[in-house]
């Protein structure tokens, strides 16, 4: 351990989150289950009993009295007339245009288009140029995708719809089994914020190796979902497991994420007591990293001078950026002349001349029925019957904070305008144009205010949803009136 950790040991707060323990099944074919093509199906033309030839009288298929023959079947070519009159009252004899068969016409194959059939090697083409959806159209049509594509096709996807299908046919592929490519699956449901999935396809892999675990660890961090990956790394060290170097990284990564401090201060002093590790320039830079998400500046400043090597200009920049996230202006400039002090050319950047920055317009947007929808104007809310409950915020435990709105307006006007905020409208609209209990995923390209933090928490418990907001700071998971990020971005 670096000289100094000792000191930062067992006042900080640790909020832990409570996880979801139920993990369902879904898509994976079951060892167990006998397959029967023909089961269900009891009825196909091959299976039946032979049925004895038509015979004139009361016992004839067409008969009131009589079995009637089944659709599926095509009518006998030579037909008795002499049972019409058996035939239901008042109904034409189905039998009487059928009494020649009937000889399908040959079909002139010239006349028809003509379908260019696509090969692997096409689809390996769309894969390799990134066109993930023409690559899942000839997939649909009935093209088998071996490793390559693959591989490459889990790399690219970004959309979860997609990741979906493209999973769904590995399950149907040989290389379903295979432990790299599983790995792949795990790190694209991370990418597209589905860490439900990726559990899924971990708790069923039959063989598993470091790389694995460091992903699943790496994608609860990186989804603000960093309890859940310390519970996994507990997991993990049960079953006498050698963490690695990369390990402790994305370990460390989840207690920045969880607000864990202390348990931060404990995984980095047992890489070197317990497993033997030392602990490299990176593993120091996330010590830092997990002071600085929770707030503790002044801590990081004493836990770098006594660093075991001298601090690069690196260290100090990222020091000086928490300065400027907790807006420490103080810090900052003193951190800046610093920087400059140590490499000059820090400060040619600040000489060049930049225009004023313009206010940005905030912007969400939806992701659903296979587009995504802009929402940055505020628009009237229709009457829906889905909204309707969204109207009892207040006496769920909601209070407007309007020190959100800046302009000079009086209050009432203030909590109006609160409701035109791009995320609730991208919400309301989610509300009643998906289906009930549908995740609904937001992405806003400012940081999202305290009040519909506030509001959104509210939300998800009132319709039962998760909700998923990405602003220009981080992930926020919204479920059951929590949010993984502990109240703190």
């Amino acid at each position: 351990m670096g000289a100094g950790q000792g000191n930062f040991q067992g006042n900080f707060p640790n909020q832990r989150l409570n996880s979801n323990q139920g993990f369902p099944s879904r898509g994976y074919p079951n060892p167990n289950t006998n397959a029967n093509p023909d089961q269900g199906y009891p009825n196909r033309g091959f299976n039946q009993p032979q049925h004895p030839p038509p015979q004139g009288g009361p016992g004839h298929w067409n008969s009131p009295g009589g079995q009637s023959y089944p659709q599926h079947h095509n009518p006998p070519a030579q037909v008795n007339h002499n049972v019409q009159n058996y035939g239901q009252r008042g109904a034409p004899n189905q039998w009487d245009n059928q009494v020649q068969v009937q000889h399908p016409q040959p079909r002139n194959f010239e006349a028809e288009p003509v379908i260019p059939v696509a090969s692997l090697a096409d689809l390996l083409r769309l894969c390799q140029e990134g066109k993930v959806k023409e690559a899942i159209e000839l997939m649909d049509r009935g093209l088998r995708a071996d490793y390559a594509c693959f591989d490459s096709l889990f790399g690219l996807c970004s959309k979860l719809e997609d990741a979906k299908k493209v999973h769904d046919y590995l399950l149907q592929s040989t290389c379903r089994g295979d432990l790299r490519l599983n790995n792949k699956v795990i790190e694209m449901y991370g990418r597209c914020e589905s860490m439900t999935d990726a559990r899924r396809v971990f708790d069923h892999m039959p063989k598993r190796n470091m790389d694995t675990w460091y992903l699943m660890i790496h994608g609860y961090a990186n989804n603000s979902l960093g309890d859940e990956g310390l519970q996994l790394f507990e997991q993990m060290r049960k079953l006498d497991l050698k963490p690695t170097e990369e390990t402790f990284l994305a370990v460390l990564s989840a207690c920045g994420s969880a607000d864990a401090v202390d348990e931060a201060f404990i995984h980095f002093k047992s890489m070197k007591n317990d497993f033997g590790i030392d602990q490299q320039m990176e593993h120091y830079v996330g010590m830092i990293d997990v002071l600085g998400k929770c707030g503790f500046l002044n801590e990081i400043e004493q836990y770098i001078e006594k660093l075991p090597f001298d601090p690069s200009v690196e260290i100090w920049e990222k020091y000086m950026n928490y300065a400027r996230i907790h807006g420490d202006v103080d810090l900052e400039d003193r951190l800046e002349e610093l920087i400059v002090s140590m490499d000059p050319s820090k400060a040619a950047a600040k000489k060049i001349p930049t225009p004023p920055p313009v206010k940005r317009t905030a912007v969400s947007m939806l992701e659903g029925k296979s587009r995504i929808a802009e929402y940055r104007y505020p628009a009237l809310y229709k009457d829906d019957p889905k909204l309707k409950e969204l109207m009892e915020l207040k006496n769920s435990g909601y209070v407007p904070d309007t020190r959100y709105v800046l302009h000079d307006i009086d209050q009432e006007a203030k909590e109006q305008a609160l409701l035109y905020h791009s995320e609730r409208l991208a919400i309301a609209y989610g509300l009643i144009s998906t289906l009930a209990r549908t995740t609904l995923r937001i992405i806003k390209n400012l940081r999202i205010c305290g009040d519909c933090h506030n509001a959104i928490k509210i939300m998800s418990r009132i319709v039962g949803r998760e909700l998923i907001v990405r602003d220009n700071k981080r992930f926020h998971h919204f479920r059951d009136g929590k949010c993984s990020c502990g109240d703190y971005w």
